[in-house]
C-alpha cells in the first residue's frame, strides 16, 4: 500500500483559487489511483478564506481512497499577523497528526508558502519525494508589498532561506506561471512543469455573452474576487469611479485584507457609483458576470506581480465580455496571446483605465468563438488536473 499526503490550506467549500485548484485535483487523483493500492490523506483547514463568508464542513470526510481531515484554526481577516497565528495552528496540528504515519509522496500547494515548508518538514522526516505546486513566491511578494523594515530586512531573508531549502529538496516543482522562471534559474529544467490555472466547468457550461447595444444607459463594471494589497483596488477604483460617475457604476464582490482601505477611499470621495457586496458562490458568480457590461481585473503596481498569472483571468476569458485589465508583465502577455476581448492598461493608471474604456465604447472587440473554444481546450481545469495528477502518480 502506497500513501500520498496532500496538503492545502484551502479546500472546498472555501471560495478561493487554492480551493478551486486543489479540490478537483484531489478528485482527479482519486480517479487515477482507484484500484492501484494507493491511499490519499488530505490535511486542510475549516473554511476560513473570508470572514464575511463561512460555510460548515465535516471535520473528517472520506470518499473512495481519500480521507480529508479539516483542522480548526482561529478566525482571521487576512492580515499578516492573524493569518500567521491561524497558520501556526494548522502547521503544528498537521505535524502532530502525521507524526507516526509513513508517506510515499508529500504534495503541497503553496500560495501560502508555509504549506510547502510544512510539506518539506514531513517529507524530510519520512525521507519521501516532495511535489510542490508554486502559485506564489512568498518572499518576493512580502518584499514588495510590505514597508515594514523588520519584515523587509529580517523576515524576508529568513523566509527566502527556507524557500531555498524547500525547492532544493523537492523532487518536482510545478510553476503556475512561466513568469516565475527567472526566480528558479539556478535549478535544472527537468525539475519543473508549467501547469497553469484552469477554467472550471461552471464557467464553460454557460453560453458566452454577446454585448447588446446599451450606449444610452449607465454601464456596470464588475470586479469579483479578493480585495487585498495584491489587487490594489483602493488605488484605482475610487479615483476612476469619481471621474466616471456620469456613465459607469462599479460593483465589487468580495472581501479581503484591504477592504477597509477601499471603503475609506470611497467614503472620503463621497462616491455613490461604487457598491461593495459580500462574496458569492461560483454558480451565482456566473450570473453576476453575465449581468455586467465590463469585467475588471487589477494587480498592484509592484515588481512581483509582473510574474504572476491570476486564476481570475481564466474564468473571465470564456464569458465573451470585455475585460478591463490593469496588469503588466506575464499576465499582460498572456492576455494578449490568448484573450482577444481584453483591454489592457498599466496597473494603478487611472488615465489608462479611462482610455481603455473609450476603446471598449468605440471599438468593441467581438468574441472569436473559435479562439474561445481553443482557450477552453488548452486551459480547462479538467485537462490540467489530469496532467498534474498523472505527474504526481508518476512521481510516486
Amino acid at each position: 500500500m502506497k500513501r500520498i499526503l496532500f496538503l492545502t490550506f484551502y479546500f472546498r467549500p472555501d471560495l478561493c483559487a487554492g480551493s478551486f485548484r486543489n479540490s478537483p485535483l484531489v478528485d482527479e487523483l482519486l480517479r487515477q489511483t482507484v484500484g492501484k493500492n494507493i491511499e490519499i490523506d488530505v490535511f486542510t483547514t475549516n473554511p476560513n478564506r473570508y470572514a464575511s463568508y463561512s460555510l460548515g464542513a465535516k471535520k473528517i470526510e472520506e470518499f473512495g481512497n481519500v480521507k480529508v481531515e479539516r483542522i480548526a484554526i482561529p478566525p482571521h481577516k487576512s492580515g499578516i499577523i492573524d493569518q500567521a497565528l491561524s497558520f501556526r495552528t494548522f502547521f503544528f496540528e498537521t505535524l502532530r497528526k502525521t507524526k507516526n504515519k509513513d508517506y510515499d509522496l508529500v504534495y503541497a500547494s503553496s500560495s501560502r508558502f508555509f504549506t510547502s515548508y510544512l510539506a518539506y518538514r514531513i517529507a524530510k522526516r519520512n525521507r519521501s519525494p516532495l511535489f510542490i505546486d508554486v502559485r506564489d513566491i512568498f518572499s518576493e511578494t512580502l518584499r514588495y508589498v510590505s514597508n515594514n523594515p523588520v519584515i523587509k530586512h529580517i523576515i524576508v531573508p529568513f523566509i527566502a532561506r527556507l524557500e531555498k531549502k524547500v525547492y532544493n529538496h523537492a523532487t518536482h516543482i510545478n510553476l503556475i506561471s512561466e513568469g516565475f522562471k527567472s526566480s528558479f534559474k539556478d535549478f535544472p529544467d527537468n525539475k519543473f512543469s508549467f501547469f497553469t490555472h484552469g477554467v472550471d466547468p461552471v464557467f464553460i457550461e454557460h453560453k458566452p455573452g454577446v454585448q447588446k447595444e446599451t450606449s444610452d444607459k449607465r454601464k456596470k463594471i464588475l470586479y469579483a474576487g479578493n480585495i487585498g494589497e495584491g489587487q490594489g483596488l483602493h488605488k484605482i477604483v475610487p479615483g476612476a469611479a469619481k471621474l466616471l460617475r456620469d456613465q459607469y457604476d462599479f460593483e465589487i464582490i468580495g472581501d479581503g485584507g484591504a477592504l477597509s482601505k477601499l471603503k475609506s477611499e470611497i467614503k472620503k470621495q463621497c462616491l455613490s457609483n461604487v457598491t461593495i457586496r459580500k462574496p458569492v458562490d461560483r454558480n451565482n458568480l456566473v450570473e453576476e458576470y453575465m449581468n455586467a457590461d465590463i469585467l475588471f481585473i487589477h494587480l498592484n503596481d509592484v515588481e512581483i506581480f509582473r510574474k504572476v498569472l491570476p486564476s481570475k483571468i481564466f474564468e473571465l476569458a470564456v464569458t465573451g465580455k470585455p475585460i478591463l485589465a490593469g496588469v503588466s508583465g506575464y499576465s499582460e502577455q498572456f492576455l494578449r496571446d490568448f484573450v482577444n476581448t481584453s483591454y489592457i492598461f498599466k496597473p494603478c493608471d487611472i488615465d489608462g483605465l479611462i482610455e481603455s474604456l473609450k476603446l471598449i465604447q468605440n471599438n468593441e472587440k467581438q468574441l472569436n468563438v473559435d479562439q474561445n473554444q481553443k482557450f477552453i481546450s488548452l486551459f480547462s481545469r479538467k485537462n490540467i488536473n489530469q496532467n498534474i495528477a498523472a505527474k504526481i502518480v508518476e512521481t510516486i
